[in-house]
């Protein structure tokens, strides 16, 4: 169905700091798409450290921001803040919150049905069966005190795969469930930089295999098992380099770098902290594997990443879209341990043609399945059908 007219959609945004991971990013991705599509996008949110800053500017081919209030205690929002979403949400075909777990999105669904504006909630992956098994008893009360009205009451509640939808439906079992993917931005990929740049800037041996991990650095991740299987493998006599790029749990970080150090992986194990822009694809570029031994993922923006630079993944069936990753044949699928990640990582290392493969079929299937053109037009859809839906 594509949609018969723009339409008007207000986002209530988390706030706009890349570093806290995927759904900024999803987020962003997706109202920039929109809006080179011809839709009116609005995202209201308290923080705008990482927001495009050629965003606001008057141009309607890109989102407004509105600047609210942060929320007060529990997510109760500021009066200042009700006056500006109720003249924001009532000029809008739709709304669209992100997570279940943001406490401030509970009276501005509220609001929204008060007002009779439909609304959306993408759960991003925080209703998965892993998800859902830490801190259980808080996120269940949580969901009985408000969170699951607000997504049994939605027009839609939206999931990125089959997966999440079937381990999400149980937390709302009278909502409306949808799976649409997430925006990924394809263009700064069409014109790769080169691995020059980071083998330059990181000191990077051109020599030597790189496996790379790139995304938190958070226990859900499992950077410990990659580093274990970076042990395994240097007992073994392979010289790889390990590379883990990204920042995150200040305790957890300095227990990856005690562990790098008490294995005496100084040479093979390096941590860079956050990578961003051309550096980033570069450093994509001068790898060999990308290793994602991770708990849950949802989309999992890391892996389309490191698809459309022609490296071949391993993950783990953590990942809400294994089964199409792994169809894609560009991506192992592997158990979460050490050793089945080193055995993993080992075969392809050894097979340089296989894994020159899985990274051109990784960079065609990115470049076909995840066109932001088709996929943003789902979303059109998705709003339209919303905005004839009745907040119930």
């Amino acid at each position: 169905m594509s949609p018969t007219k723009p339409l008007k959609v207000a986002h209530l945004a988390p706030p706009f700091r890349l570093e806290q991971g995927g759904v900024v990013r999803a987020v962003l991705d997706l109202a920039g798409e929109m809006s080179k599509h011809g839709h009116d996008i609005t995202l209201a949110t308290w923080d705008t450290t990482d927001a495009p800053k050629d965003w606001d500017n008057g141009n309607p081919d890109t989102p407004r921001i509105l600047k609210i209030d942060p929320p007060a205690r529990l997510g109760k929002l500021t009066p200042h803040s009700i006056k500006l979403l109720t003249r924001l949400f009532k000029s809008c075909d739709a709304v669209h919150f992100h997570t279940p777990w943001e406490p401030s999105n509970i009276p501005a669904a509220k609001l929204c049905r008060e007002l009779g504006v439909p609304y959306v909630v993408s759960i991003h992956g925080m209703l998965d069966d892993w998800s859902m098994s830490q801190r259980s008893l808080k996120k269940r009360l949580y969901l009985a005190l408000g969170a699951c009205t607000m997504l049994e009451k939605a027009a839609a509640v939206h999931c990125t795969a089959e997966a999440e939808l079937t381990q999400s439906k149980r937390w709302y079992p009278k909502g409306r469930g949808i799976v649409v993917p997430l925006v990924f931005d394809i263009e700064p990929y069409r014109e790769l930089p080169g691995p020059e740049l980071a083998r330059q800037a990181f000191d990077i041996d051109a020599a030597k295999p790189v496996v790379l991990f790139l995304s938190r650095v958070h226990v859900k991740k499992g950077v410990h098992v990659l580093v274990d299987a970076a042990k395994l493998l240097a007992d073994r006599g392979v010289d790889a380099q390990f590379l883990i790029a990204g920042t995150g749990d200040e305790e957890y970080t300095n227990r990856i770098k005690q562990q790098i150090a008490s294995n005496n992986l100084g040479g093979r194990v390096r941590m860079l902290g956050m990578v961003k822009g051309a550096q980033k694809l570069s450093l994509y570029q001068a790898a060999n594997v990308f290793a994602l031994p991770t708990s849950q993922e949802n989309f999992g923006f890391v892996l389309p990443e490191a698809l459309a630079c022609s490296v071949p993944a391993i993950t783990t069936r953590g990942v809400d879209t294994w089964p199409e990753l792994e169809a894609s044949g560009s991506t192992l699928i592997a158990e979460q341990t050490a050793e089945a990640f080193a055995n993993a990582i080992a075969e392809l290392l050894e097979d340089e043609p296989r894994g020159r493969e899985m990274g051109q079929k990784g960079r065609d299937w990115v470049l076909t399945n995840l066109d932001p053109e088709v996929v943003s037009g789902r979303y059109a859809s998705l709003y339209e059908v919303a905005a004839r839906t009745i907040a119930r």
